[in-house]
């Protein structure tokens, strides 16, 4: 009886101790560290193309200055993505496009060629004859660059994805636009088109901030100007600002 006691505590401890130590490698499993450097990223796609439609709006706009409707931007590049080889979760891109925006005003009437004064003048026209759609166009050529981080650097379109940067760009175009003319009562007079052409008044580049946010191929983005839109002292000192959505593959 006392043998068969003493066997039956050796047994106990025994699975005791080999319960201790199945518990202690359960609980302390070694995780093999992900060695990003020797990813494969042949032809993998990362925002080579990146096509931008957004609102297109200006800080610091004088109360004179009545603008209506959604007034829009659209912006194309073409980018080249240089990964960091230690980690290619991060990434520069760099390339080259061109944006264009959009601002429509409320029976306002732009002085985009200097006829009544030397200087961009902004004149409300609602109590006299006025366009019914009237705008501001302006074409740049760009040239952004972002810093790129990807959560999954070998699947970018199943992958959130952030960017901050900035964008230079020398202006290629300015017109304003007006389309149906219209007594104060908001009668048509005639159905001609205005179209007027001049750089003189712009700044010929711009710096812009940008950042993106997204999943895959789509994202949200912002862009605002940091340098002013119009020369210094030839009209009020507006800073044009874009969000909206980004569409990026290839």
């Amino acid at each position: 009886m006392k043998k068969i006691l003493t066997l039956f505590i050796s047994l106990a401890c025994m699975s005791a101790v080999m319960a201790q130590d199945s518990t202690s490698t359960i609980a302390n499993p070694k995780k093999k560290k992900k060695d990003w450097s020797k990813i494969k990223l042949t032809n993998r796609p990362n925002d080579h193309l990146m096509l931008q439609l957004g609102y297109n709006g200006w800080s610091q706009i004088p109360d004179t200055i009545n603008t209506k409707g959604l007034s829009r931007s659209f912006n194309i590049y073409f980018m080249f993505d240089l990964p960091f080889k230690s980690d290619p979760r991060f990434s520069v891109g760099i390339g080259a496009g061109v944006g264009t925006d959009n601002m429509f005003f409320d029976k306002m009437d732009i002085d985009i060629t200097g006829r009544r004064a030397n200087t961009l003048g902004f004149k409300n026209v609602a109590d006299t004859n006025h366009f019914k759609k009237y705008k501001l166009g302006t074409t740049f050529l760009e040239a952004p660059i972002e810093l790129r981080f990807v959560s999954n650097p070998e699947n970018t379109n199943k992958s959130w994805k952030i960017a901050f940067g900035g964008k230079i760009g020398t202006l290629m175009s300015a017109h304003v636009k007006g389309k149906t003319f219209q007594n104060r009562s908001g009668n048509t007079i005639n159905a001609y088109t205005l179209k007027e052409k001049s750089k003189r008044y712009f700044n010929g580049t711009r710096l812009s901030v940008t950042g993106r946010v997204g999943y895959g191929a789509l994202s949200l983005y912002g862009s605002y100007q940091i340098n002013a839109f119009i020369k210094e002292g030839f009209g009020p000192d507006v800073r044009p600002f874009q969000i909206g959505l980004t569409l990026s593959g290839l």
